[in-house]
């Protein structure tokens, strides 16, 4: 590939997107203190290989890591999984963007799944094209012990195995650009679980009791989808990116440790990585909730052939889990943000993101916040 910049010639060489080890570090800074933090550092390998019919992906960050091993023969793939949240240090649940000391626990998961796949490449046919029907049997293990800060009240469940089937549908036709940035085309996904825990018992995290009966076995139901392309009358470098997600439980009620979570973070953009929800300028996992829907439309413009430049807008409507009312056991909350970004192209062959969001109310109990979000990658 070759272009030009002020007036100069450049070739860019040919990258191979099927193999990448690259860390990742960076933070994000709190201009309005949230869960009393003013900043949330962030750091993590990225390693992604393929040996012919043999593919691995992994995201490794110390205590929570996430491998996918596959195998392709024809279009039949078989599949692994490992993923754990292990963290040693006391979590506590936000309410109204502060910290609930008495909700401190420690907890953890580690979680395995084995299944068989049908994966097809589609079109623009490059390495992240392609439509995936996965369906797996997963089992994990999960446990939580008070710490010395935990409320009276607070009565956790017996640590458990969690079993059951777990099927994932993936369609990715969307072409990227040099910086991996969707372009142009078509994404969805769905994903659909239905989970047992050994043994249980009622639980209270500090509120209302979430009955055993009702908690033990759940399912959930989840999906997105993204579109990129032009807007009618300006060239190839504006683009409008659309995205939609929403999940809800079929079955059994959802608890603190069974509840999605909506969090902050960068937008995703890579294939695998694309069901991810985000909500600009919140911590990680911060929304524990039953059902949601999150929307975002974002214009982008490339300022140079390695630098661009995206507004975003976000919506959220959240049937947010409680775990400190003592009368609810969810409540409904909406929020608006709206974010300004960079990514760039950057020197020893890194990349650089930069992204400042302003939250009209959702994070911050009623009144607005803002957030810095600032990530640098190196390819080793």
């Amino acid at each position: 590939m070759s272009t030009t910049l002020f007036g100069r010639n450049i070739d860019i060489p040919p990258r191979n997107r099927d193999n990448n080890f690259s860390v990742v570090v960076g933070s994000t800074f709190f201009t309005t203190r949230l869960a009393g933090d003013d900043l949330l550092p962030i750091g993590s390998l990225y390693w992604k290989h393929r040996w012919d019919a043999t593919r691995v992906r992994g995201i490794f960050s110390l205590f929570v890591n996430e491998f996918d091993l596959s195998n392709t023969t024809g279009k039949l793939q078989t599949l692994l999984h490992f993923d754990n949240n292990t963290i040693p240090f006391s979590d506590e649940e936000v309410v109204d963007g502060k910290n609930v000391r008495e909700t401190s626990i420690i907890r953890g998961t580690a979680n395995g799944r084995m299944g068989l796949g049908l994966r097809v490449p589609v079109y623009p046919y490059q390495t992240d094209n392609d439509f995936r029907v996965q369906l797996f049997w997963q089992g994990g293990y999960l446990y939580s012990n008070p710490t010395s800060d935990t409320g009276s009240q607070v009565s956790l469940p017996p640590d458990t195995m969690v079993v059951g089937p777990f099927l994932r549908v993936r369609y990715d036709g969307l072409r990227r650009n040099l910086m991996e940035l969707p372009h142009r085309g078509l994404a969805f996904g769905l994903d659909a679980e239905l989970m047992r825990r050994g043994t249980w018992s009622d639980a209270n995290y500090g509120g209302a009791v979430f009955p055993g009966n009702q908690t033990r076995d759940y399912s959930k139901l989840s999906g997105y989808i993204m579109a990129a392309g032009g807007i009618p009358g300006l060239s190839e470098r504006n683009r409008l990116i659309l995205s939609c997600y929403g999940g809800f439980a079929p079955s059994g009620l959802l608890d603190r440790f069974s509840a999605f979570r909506i969090g902050g973070g960068p937008f995703p953009t890579e294939s695998d990585d694309l069901y991810r929800q985000v909500y600009p300028g919140a911590t990680f996992n911060q929304f524990p909730a039953s059902q949601y829907l999150v929307g975002s439309a974002e214009y982008r413009r490339e300022l140079l052939f390695f630098m661009y430049l995206h507004f975003r807008f976000t919506y959220a409507w959240v049937d947010r889990v409680l775990f400190t009312d003592p009368a609810r056991l969810s409540e409904q909350d909406r929020g608006r943000a709206f974010s300004v970004g960079l990514t760039s192209g950057f020197f020893w062959n890194s990349q650089l993101f930069v992204e400042y969001s302003y939250d009209t109310s959702i994070l911050h109990n009623g009144s607005p916040g803002s957030a810095l979000l600032f990530l640098w990658s190196k390819e080793l």
